[in-house]
């Protein structure tokens, strides 16, 4: 039995991944969504981090999956107890030192939303019905609306405290109808970064809610690419 610490993106409701975890208990596995303190202005990437350190807890066959900023405190994380794997899921990968303010420029991130907007004839102008929520089930997005919440701006200014990637075995996800982080722009950004390929899945950015079935499928087939749980 693998332990999977669901770390999520901006704001940092562990809601966000609670089909996956359904999904995973099903399967046998313990599931661990971590509630990260996003809308708190007096808590930033290392808090974050603590948060995921303490939800990994010394446990033994260890899966961190991160989903878009998730993955800032994820690799920090990572960098500070043993890991088996490590996957990033529509993620913002960092390279040691940069902040997630400064992430989006260094990536060259609007630009490729921006073209794959006027490519998949979609608005340019950001709502979240069309970048987050398109391919969510209505029932999904009813019961989300009191888990909804902003990130506040600290984190942006904070960097990712790592002096190199974390040595655990770290694979990429990018689901191919993410409007948000286009799946062209993920596999640039994964292989110059990683010198990972990035698998790809069917979905949108929040592809958890989405697609749950599918991306567990795929995360029990990583941890036993990288060994884990034999």
């Amino acid at each position: 039995m693998s332990t999977f610490v669901l770390v999520p993106g901006a704001g940092g409701a562990a809601w966000y991944w609670h089909r996956v975890e359904s999904e995973l208990q099903a399967r046998g596995h313990h599931a661990v969504a971590v509630d990260l303190p996003g809308a708190d202005e007096r808590a930033g990437l290392p808090e974050y981090t603590d948060e995921v350190v303490a939800a990994i807890d010394g446990r033994d066959d260890v899966v961190v999956v991160a989903q878009s900023m998730g993955a800032f405190p994820a690799a920090m994380a990572c960098a500070r107890v043993p890991v088996d794997t490590l996957v990033l899921v529509n993620a913002m990968i960092p390279i040691p030192g940069e902040t997630p303010g400064q992430w989006w420029g260094n990536t060259g991130w609007d630009e490729a939303r921006l073209a794959a907007a006027e490519a998949g004839g979609y608005g340019v102008e950001f709502d979240l019905a069309t970048y987050f929520l398109h391919d969510v089930p209505p029932e999904v997005v009813a019961t989300g609306a009191d888990h909804q919440r902003p990130e506040a701006d600290v984190a942006f200014g904070q960097p990712c405290d790592i002096v190199a990637w974390p040595a655990v075995s770290t694979h990429v996800i990018a689901a191919t109808d993410d409007r948000f982080f286009p799946v062209e722009f993920q596999r640039r950004v994964a292989e110059e970064r990683l010198g990972v390929k990035a698998d790809e899945i069917p979905g949108g950015h929040l592809v958890a809610l989405s697609q749950p079935v599918e991306l567990s499928a795929l995360l029990l087939e990583m941890r036993l690419r990288t060994g884990a749980g034999r």
